[in-house]
């Protein structure tokens, strides 16, 4: 009888496929036709044509991302609907010719029930089917039985194996990591489903230890809002928020897997256009540079570059002496000043007023002279103040334009200048943040740039005819997208902005995201973060600048605070630019780590004082913890030896080296020794078997095995060192090897 179900099984994804392989060949024959068709300089029918250009790539493109496991599930209705008592669940919706359903999108309301549905509360579910798949072959099904009339000599409905509800969910937490994450749509449990599909009004705050699937949830919430939300975030877009580029590349496949491939992906290194920052500061820098003080400080910094000069002023205008009071530009910089404008922006509004009176006392000067003034003089007069070398010196000094590059660097490399900016700091303080100005920016720099170009705004310059041109033509694509989409009746399945952007005869043809990703005054209507508990206050500002609208998946573990500048609690941290609209959820449910690494990992950071959140891992490892000692061989080489010994157990997995930062250079060049090709250092130890991290670098991750150089001194190496062995401790889904120096 099993035999027989899984061969229907296969029969009917057999199917599937079909369908989606035809809808794939349809696409790509209209695509092809749009993409051929000429419309002559009709700028309606360009528009027309390009709008449905943009919505077949879009539809292609998620069509052959689902191809892997496009079926996970199916559900035995107590009600069946359209006729059928069956309901299949998978990546996508899929419908035949006539419009009838065969396959139910995870992400609709119709599946909801394959996450939920439970004993006591079926939902109208008689039996859950869990479909396990080897490309596009079914090769195991099994069933968890609600409705007991179900249960005869064959076990479980339509005579298939029955199990209790955890026998996909183990398969899929025992196989081996690849140096990527998937997705766990096949798996979601319960309470992760509840929280993936709460709205998305307000800041959601999804608390929870290590390997309670807080990154998966939050990458499926993203996929669920775009689903669901299509029509508002399909223009603006989703931004999600990183720890580290290796963190980046970890999850990079997951969306894409879920049919969304328009999401912002970045680091707090990059949350500032044009910078890539990598490098961490020192726990005292970092600690400044994350506080609210230095908004307060940047203010300061850029109302003192306005300045009334001590003394008056004589300058020179085509031979003609004029001296200049302090009061006339101290008016000219009130007048600029009251309107609260950016400083870039104002300078325009000053450096008007200070020319108006500039002209006004050279006239009179040159009436009281004896000249004759008129109307016409006084044009000339103003081009010649305009222009007057003198004049632009005396203007630039009182206010100079600035970028926030050369802000921040200036503060930075200025130390009586910042000195004047703080006196209430320590030389301590000062001295943290002192460094020279061709020092490259930290990753907490990111955000203080980011500040900084809000205070102050554009930097001036003149666009040249064809910037002009092109914004005139935007203008025009726009309205003309409007019109065709209108026409066309396809609202909600593509926006005007998008369908702009893929116009043929537009040069620069950008993608929604890359669009946003370039533009700093961007704005999201959905920002996922994820280690949110190491951000520092200045970093919140401008992911709140990102999303005015204040719709977030906020995803941590406070526990794992390692940042100098991250928060001991969440009202803490979300309370300054949230106030009271955000909310808490939390998982519990430990599905990665085995019970008998969760249990020392917790008990390690309870004795550290760490406010961790207990959980309950599902399964007990095969393999107790093993600690070694280097005894006569250096640390570097005992670790090489713990990550031979562990690929002696099972050499196709993959493994993480995790050292202090002061022992990962050596670590890694003795790990690669030995390994060669299988191993790297940082981001690209992800792609091969062995990757050497610090403690830093593996938050977020998981491997099948880790191997921790020297505990006591990842403990030992920030003031939160702490959370960062708790963090390393919890990483492996099967074997942890503590390596200590002798």
């Amino acid at each position: 009888m099993l035999e027989s179900e899984l061969e229907r099984e296969r029969s009917i994804v057999a199917g599937l496929y079909r369908r989606l392989d035809e809808l794939r060949a349809e696409t790509e024959e209209r695509l092809i036709r749009v993409r051929r068709e000429s419309v002559g300089g009709n700028h309606q029918a360009r528009s027309e044509r390009d709008a449905f250009a943009r919505l077949y790539e879009d539809q292609l493109g998620q069509l052959r991302e689902v191809d892997a496991r496009l079926v996970f599930g199916r559900l035995l209705l107590e009600q069946p609907s359209d006729g059928s008592a069956h309901r299949y669940i998978g990546r996508i919706g899929l419908r035949d010719d006539d419009q009838r359903s065969l396959l139910v999108d995870w992400r609709a309301q119709q599946a909801s029930a394959f996450y939920q549905a439970t004993a006591s509360e079926r939902m109208g579910v008689r039996a859950r089917r869990h479909l396990t798949m080897t490309g596009r072959q079914v090769v195991r099904v099994d069933d968890e039985v609600f409705d007991e009339a179900l249960l005869g000599a064959g076990g479980g409905a339509d005579g298939a194996e029955v199990i209790q509800g955890e026998g996909a969910l183990m398969a899929a937490l025992t196989t081996q990591r690849t140096g990527r994450m998937h997705d766990i749509v096949a798996t979601i449990q319960a309470e992760q489903d509840r929280i993936i599909r709460s709205d998305l009004r307000g800041a959601l705050v999804v608390q929870g230890g290590p390997g309670t699937g807080k990154t998966a949830v939050a990458l499926h919430r993203a996929a669920y809002l775009l689903y669901a939300n299509r029509q508002r975030l399909s223009a603006s877009g989703v931004l999600v928020v990183g720890p580290s580029v290796a963190f980046l590349r970890y999850i990079e496949a997951v969306l894409p897997s879920l049919g969304e491939t328009g999401v912002v992906m970045q680091t707090l290194g990059e949350l500032f256009p044009g910078v890539e920052a990598t490098v961490e500061d020192e726990p005292e820098a970092a600690r400044l540079k994350g506080s609210a003080t230095m908004a307060r400080l940047l203010s300061r910094a850029v109302r003192s570059r306005q300045r009334v000069p001590a003394e008056a002023q004589t300058i020179d205008i085509d031979g003609e002496k004029l001296v200049v009071e302090p009061d006339l530009i101290a008016r000219a910089l009130g007048r600029a000043q009251r309107g609260g404008k950016p400083h870039n922006v104002a300078r325009v509004t000053f450096v008007k007023a200070a020319l108006g009176e500039l002209v006004g006392t050279l006239a009179a000067q040159l009436r009281a002279g004896g000249s004759t003034v008129d109307e016409a003089d006084v044009k000339v007069l103003r081009e010649d103040l305009r222009t007057s070398y003198d004049v632009r010196v005396m203007l630039n000094t009182a206010w100079l334009p600035l970028t926030p590059q050369k802000l921040l660097q200036d503060l930075y490399a200025r130390p009586a200048w910042l000195a004047e900016l703080t006196p209430r700091w320590s030389d301590a303080e000062r001295a943290a943040l002192a460094r020279d100005r061709s020092a490259p920016f930290t990753v907490s720099d990111a955000a203080l740039l980011d500040e900084a170009a809000e205070l102050l705004g554009p930097f001036p310059g003149k666009p040249d005819a064809g910037a002009r041109e092109r914004d005139r033509q935007r203008k025009r694509d726009l309205e003309n997208a409007r019109a065709a989409i209108k026409n066309m009746g396809v609202e909600g399945l593509v926006n005007a902005e998008q369908l702009a952007d893929g116009f043929a005869e537009q040069v620069d043809n950008g993608t929604t995201a890359e669009r946003a990703a370039a533009d700093r005054t961007w704005t999201y209507g959905h920002v996922v973060v994820d280690e949110a508990q190491e951000l520092s206050p200045m970093q919140w500002r401008v992911l709140v600048r990102r999303c005015p609208m204040k719709s977030f998946t906020i995803v941590g573990d406070i526990a794992q605070v390692g940042s100098a500048a991250g928060a001991t609690g969440w009202a803490e941290a979300l309370t300054p630019s949230f106030k009271d609209s955000w909310r808490l959820e939390e998982l519990t449910v430990n599905y990665r780590t085995p019970a008998q690494i969760t249990r020392e990992a917790e008990r390690l950071a309870e004795e550290a004082g760490l406010p961790i959140t207990r959980t309950r891992a599902v399964r007990e490892g095969e393999w107790p913890i093993r600690r070694v000692t280097a005894d006569g061989a250096g640390l570097a080489e005992a670790v090489a030896l713990a990550v031979a010994a562990d690929r002696a157990i099972d050499a196709s997995g993959t493994v993480a080296v995790i050292a202090p930062a002061a022992h990962v250079e050596a670590v890694a060049g003795a790990v690669e020794s030995r390994f060669g090709d299988h191993a790297a250092r940082g981001a690209a130890g992800l792609t091969r078997a062995i990757a050497v991290l610090t403690g830093y670098e593996a938050k977020g991750l998981e491997f099948d095995a880790v191997v921790l150089a020297d505990p006591d001194a990842l403990a030992a190496e920030s003031p939160r060192g702490a959370a960062s062995l708790y963090v390393a401790m919890t990483r492996p889904t099967q074997r942890l090897t503590l390596v200590s120096p002798s």
